[in-house]
């Protein structure tokens, strides 16, 4: 099944500067003002690899590739950046608390290199559709620069925990420890026993891969490989670098996705009595319905909040989730259809707001952010609860695919504390 080795990372020398200058987040969840903020941290920060930017001046749309691939092999020359003698997997360590909560979580995983296989394989399999535009920016960065800049991140079963626990408790030699703004430590190790790795190796040899986070950059990563053609050995092109975490890790957390709608086609007494052709309504103040939501989140129950202008917003609850298999009308499996997602846009946007595609609204995973968009003009903010790994995990092995955004793992693999050169394969 799923084949991973150690590599050669790049890592940042303490010629860059300190390491909280130099990392960011993936570079899909960066602003233009946030790169701002990041690139005025450090000339060396990597968003400078990640998202290069373009000059007034420039003869084509692509040169700012070719500045990302330039600076790299500069910062490798002036030692800002330098690859280790010996491969190695690197365990990843995150400890973070999330929204409302003080309770610390740990999240562990091992960043090594995996090979890519087509989806048809059933060896690395997505679980949410993905934009193509997004993956034409992302090939032409790996053409120039021939490296991977940034982790994905992947899932792997692991029933009882055992590959788990021997990453957990491998020994590794400190490499990078580093809090964000976020208040997220991150912790990278390097494991470099002979015997550890082959362990590892050996461990992962059986199991499928779940992309939890990068489905772009790994169907990048395949369409690079393609444009290679057939080869009698592996090749750098093969593989590309993940982290991966085990479903049994307690640490896994998902946060769901709110919508934001601009304009709405209806609303006040219209807007609630087209949701009660579907849903038991019930009016709630703003503030209170992500409460509400989590009290009655349960497998048997869908449970959405609609936050509206003037302060009362509405909750709305679905007590048999199978009724919808009669309301929508597709090819989706029952367990697809019975997503929160799935409901969200086909039964509330579609059916009952006649809003179809993805235009019309926008996403957050900030439900304050949600909640204030509705005093500053926005029409209504559609609130859910996420879903779970196992949904993932079903929908994905179904050979299905959720709408984008369905899911957002948290945190998000930092970019920046190692980066992988295709010329640095062994």
């Amino acid at each position: 099944m799923a084949t991973i080795r150690p590599f050669r990372g790049l890592r940042f020398t303490h010629a860059a500067g300190p390491l909280a200058d130099l990392v960011a987040p993936p570079y899909d969840v960066i602003s233009p003002d946030e790169r701002e903020v990041l690139a005025a941290k450090n000339p060396h920060n990597v968003v400078e690899l990640t998202l290069p930017q373009g000059a007034p001046d420039d003869r084509s749309k692509f040169v700012k590739y070719a500045k990302s691939a330039a600076l790299l092999a500069e910062w490798r020359r002036e030692g800002v950046i330098q690859v280790e003698e010996m491969p190695a997997f690197y365990r990843y360590t995150q400890w973070f608390t999330i929204p409302g909560s003080s309770e610390t979580i740990v999240r562990r995983s091992i960043i090594s290199l995996i090979k890519t296989e087509p989806y048809e394989k059933g060896v690395v399999l997505p679980h949410e559709q993905t934009f193509p535009k997004h993956k034409e920016d992302r090939l032409r960065i790996l053409e120039a620069t021939r490296a991977h800049l940034e982790c994905i991140f992947g899932l792997f079963e692991d029933e009882g925990g055992s590959l788990f626990h021997q990453i957990d408790r491998a020994h590794g030699d400190v490499v990078a420890d580093v809090t964000t703004d976020d208040g997220v430590r991150h912790l990278m190790e390097t494991i470099d026993d002979a015997a550890t790795v082959n362990s590892l190796v050996q461990g992962m040899a059986d199991k499928k891969v779940w992309i939890a986070d990068g489905h772009h950059r790994y169907e990048t990563a395949c369409t690079f490989r393609e444009m290679q053609g057939p080869k009698p050995d592996l090749i750098a092109e093969d593989f590309m670098m993940m982290a991966l975490s085990s479903m049994s890790d307690p640490g896994l957390v998902l946060l769901p996705t709110h919508r934001i709608v601009k304009n709405m086609p209806i609303a006040g007494k219209v807007l609630e009595t087209e949701l009660k052709r579907f849903f038991n309504v019930r009016e709630l103040p703003n503030g209170r319905l992500l409460e509400e939501m989590e009290a009655l989140n349960r497998p048997d129950t869908r449970v959405f909040g609609v936050a509206l202008p003037g302060g009362m917003g509405l909750l709305l609850t679905l007590d048999r989730p199978e009724d919808v298999l009669n309301w929508i009308d597709n090819d989706d499996s029952p367990r697809l259809k019975m997503l929160d997602v799935s409901i969200l846009h086909h039964v509330i946007f579609d059916k009952t707001l006649g809003l179809k595609g993805l235009d019309f609204f926008s996403y957050t995973r900030d439900p304050d952010e949600a909640l204030f968009a509705v005093n500053e003009g926005a029409g209504a903010s559609f609130l859910m609860n996420p879903p779970t790994v196992e949904d993932m995990r079903t929908i994905a092995l179904g050979g299905e695919k959720m709408p984008q955004k369905s899911t957002y793992y948290y945190p998000k693999i930092l970019s920046g504390l190692v980066v992988w050169s295709l010329n640095d394969f062994i």
